[in-house]
Order: C-alpha cells, then sequence, then structure tokens
C-alpha cells in the first residue's frame, strides 16, 4: 500500500492554488473549476471544492478551514534558503520561522489560507538523514554488523580450517 495524495477541501480552489504554486515554485494541474493537483515526485496534494464533496458522501464528510489536526509537509533542501526567498509573502501566515526540531528536522512553519498548517522542512542530523531516506538507526547497526561479518569473512576467522596458516584471504582465481 502507499499513500498517493492528501486532499484539501476548500471554498476557493483558486486562491489556495495560487498559494501552494507560490510558495512551492511548482505548476499546479487544474482539471476543473472545481479540482486540482500540485504533484510531487513522492506524493500529490490534491485541493477539491466543497462541491466536490457530494461524490463522497455529502457535504457532512468533511469541512473547508477547518483542519487543525493533519501538517502538510514538504522536503526541501534549504529552508533557511526558502525562508529567505518567501519571508515577505509568509509574513502574515508565519507560525514559526527556521527551528531545529529536536527530532533533527530544520523546520519552517506557516499556514495555507484555509488555516492548514504547512512545515517545509530538511533533516539535519545524521539520524534524521537516515529516516528520511527510509533508513533507520537499526538499519545502521546492521549494515555495521554486516561489515563486521564480511571483514571477518575475509580475514579468515570463518572456517579457518581451510585457509592454510598465514594465508588471510581467499580470492577466487579466474
Amino acid at each position: 500500500m502507499n499513500l498517493i495524495s492528501i486532499r484539501i477541501i476548500t471554498e476557493d480552489v483558486k486562491k489556495l492554488v495560487s498559494f501552494y504554486e507560490q510558495v512551492t515554485g511548482m505548476k499546479a494541474v487544474q482539471y476543473t473549476d472545481d479540482f486540482a493537483e500540485l504533484k510531487t515526485s513522492s506524493a500529490t496534494l490534491a485541493i477539491g471544492s466543497t462541491r466536490t464533496l457530494q461524490f463522497f458522501g455529502g457535504a457532512e464528510v468533511a469541512s473547508a478551514s477547518q483542519n487543525r489536526t493533519a501538517i502538510i509537509e514538504f522536503r526541501v533542501p534549504n529552508v533557511d534558503d526558502v525562508y529567505s526567498s518567501l519571508e515577505s509573502f509568509l509574513q502574515s501566515c508565519l507560525v514559526q520561522a527556521p527551528t531545529t526540531m529536536p527530532w533533527g528536522n530544520r523546520s519552517l512553519l506557516f499556514r495555507d489560507p484555509d488555516g492548514n498548517l504547512v512545515n517545509f522542512f530538511h533533516p539535519l542530523s545524521e539520524e534524521a538523514v537516515r529516516r528520511q531516506n527510509g533508513q533507520s538507526s537499526r538499519d545502521k547497526q546492521l549494515d555495521i554488523s554486516a561489515e563486521s561479518e564480511l571483514m571477518r569473512w575475509d580475514s579468515g576467522d570463518y572456517f579457518p580450517f581451510l585457509f592454510p596458516i598465514g594465508v588471510r584471504n581467499f580470492y577466487p582465481i579466474e
């Protein structure tokens, strides 16, 4: 299973599309007046009007401008550079200037026109970089263990009876 997209329901698709195009520097694809998508390499931010709710069971299934539980996150190359270029644009919606978080990410927090919390971040610490690249500290320990085992194999520590005294490395003859 893969997470493909997050959909924001809004009363003003054009306003939200314009905002996200401005802060990301990417062009959204507007399929209809009621639906647009901002595609990244890993997921899509979909923006749908309240009129699209009729296709999902009715107006009561979601409410525009009511989100206070999710954070829309974008990984950027350098938060401080992004902040420098967008500082005046984000002035009225800034929640937190670039800050290093306890879990090793550098984050910039602001709200979109509907009040959704947005986080632009990049991993700073070695652990955060590994986590963002899909590798945990446990994976690193396993990599180190595997490398140690390979080094032991190469040095003749395994099956020493196969190696004459004084011969430490085994390389196949071609």
